[in-house]
């Protein structure tokens, strides 16, 4: 049981998790920073502003990177340490940063994947109507071209946006992120629309003025129907489900995935919510469409369905006492399964995992040892059907363990430990846990480690949802 050669191993961050730092580099206030500083917002008044001091501590985190072994690292750049205003002026000192970072990435044999936007937009810019401007589509290019002429000549792998569905839908719509806004639909379908904008725009900047020849993506939220049973009914109707509009809101993947990789919107949005749609926008897509070379999926659970009356999926009953992380998400291995076989089908784009990985309950033990066992299983199940998908002929890249640090996780703040690697945030302490060991050997072994599906015990073998071998579609 082997992973393809070439395969790339990597595990990702985001500035404004890790960062900190946010007075250094002549750095602007971000919406996040903002946000933290409104009472009753983020869990135990927590913030952003020192996270794990990774600007002050990379080198570090980088040695602990090249310890494990990993063969790339995703991290985002923070577009107020670029562009303090977030248009106009540049910051030396910002682009210096990530210049240091970049260097000491390929000096460890590490390949950075750059990340233009994972959700700190500058302040300055939300208070000339953010995603609402119909300029913010160019500003965005604007910082993009700044990171591009600097960065690309070591820098070939780019994402442009990172999981448009969750800052639109969370912070624009539901408000529980920033900027916490509670905004109605005829205003959410101007915001996709000028996001899906700088999305393309950036694309096109890239494309045109890297210096080495770029491979670039995009990073949404997967959002996966996975049929109960191995029935070619049962797995049309996940497929349907999958790629259907259902509600009024922002959570489904065509309204975002079919502008930037077909060309279209979706007929559900034109007849719902088509007439709030800039004029023009017909236009818009030859920018929103622009050449992608693969599309990054962020994977972390599914729902489970079965066929309903007419051949419809219906949610399959939910199991009592059923597996779960420490955020309450459902633990669904077989994700990694259909998620990348129905969105490679659909778009027909080589797939890479740009996020995977769970909440846990960490702590530091008696013995000074980080012993997390939920995240080896919860790794190695989800590996094992990301496996299983590339063997039935779906194109996958690469995988993005989330995260290599436990870090500042939103309205969570402190709460949610996602990492790798254990971070004391009173000292700054860096532990690389149990499962940080065990990724090493994935890595080194390419995945020869991981046991086959069909070897799984009974109870792993139910929550694998496994089936033999005559019952494969």
């Amino acid at each position: 049981m082997s992973f393809p050669t070439g395969f790339v191993w990597g595990a990702g961050t985001s500035a404004y998790q890790i960062e900190g730092g946010i007075d250094k580099h002549g750095r602007g206030p971000s919406v996040w920073d903002a946000f933290c500083r409104t009472p009753g917002r983020i869990k135990h008044g927590d913030t952003g502003d020192t996270a794990c001091d990774h600007v002050g501590r990379f080198r570090a985190d980088v040695a602990l990177m090249k310890e494990m072994g990993l063969g790339a690292y995703r991290f985002s750049i923070a577009w107020p340490r670029v562009m303090p205003d977030g248009a106009g002026a540049v910051s030396e000192a910002g682009l210096a940063f990530y210049d240091r970072l970049v260097d000491e990435l390929l000096g460890a044999g590490i390949t950075p994947h750059v990340t233009l936007f994972h959700w700190d937009y500058p302040l300055a810019l939300y208070r000339r109507g953010g995603w609402l401007n119909p300029s913010s589509a160019s500003w965005f290019a604007e910082y993009a071209r700044a990171v591009v002429d600097r960065l690309s000549d070591r820098v070939c792998h780019w994402i442009t946006i990172n999981e448009p569905q969750v800052f639109i839908g969370h912070g624009h719509f539901t408000g529980e992120h920033a900027p916490g806004l509670h905004l109605p639909m005829p205003e959410i379908v101007r915001i996709v629309h000028n996001v899906l904008r700088a999305h393309g725009l950036a694309a096109r900047c890239i494309r045109e003025n890297a210096q080495t020849k770029p491979v670039i993506g995009w990073a949404p939220v997967g959002i996966v129907s996975s049929p109960l049973r191995f029935d070619p009914g049962e797995i049309e109707a996940a497929r349907v489900k999958t790629f259907a509009i259902e509600r009024q809101d922002v959570w489904n993947n065509t309204w975002f995935n079919d502008p930037v990789l077909l060309g279209t919107y979706p007929q559900e949005i034109l007849s719902t919510l088509g007439q709030h749609l800039p004029d023009g926008w017909e236009r818009d897509l030859e920018i929103i469409q622009q050449p992608m070379d693969f599309l990054g999926l962020n994977l972390y659970q599914g729902s489970r369905v079965t066929l309903g009356d007419g051949a419809v999926a219906t949610p399959a009953r939910q199991e009592v006492g059923r597996a779960r992380t420490a955020f309450g998400w459902n633990i669904t291995p077989e994700v990694l399964y259909w998620g990348p076989r129905f969105f490679f089908d659909r778009y027909k784009l080589p797939i890479v995992i740009t996020e995977n990985g769970l909440a846990n309950l960490d702590w530091v033990g008696l013995d000074g040892r980080v012993q997390d066992p939920q995240r080896i299983d919860y790794t190695a199940r989800h590996l094992q059907h990301l496996l299983r998908a590339i063997r039935d002929g779906v194109n996958v890249g690469g995988y993005f363990h989330w995260s290599l640090l436990d870090n500042f996780e939103w309205a969570e703040g402190y709460d949610q430990r996602f990492g790798l690697v254990y971070v004391d945030f009173a000292t700054q302490q860096r532990i690389p846990k149990e499962s940080a060991k065990w990724y090493s050997e994935v890595i080194r072994t390419n995945g020869r480690n991981l046991a086959p599906l069909g070897e799984a015990a009974g109870s792993v073998r139910t929550l694998l949802g496994e089936r033999p071998e005559e019952a494969r579609p």
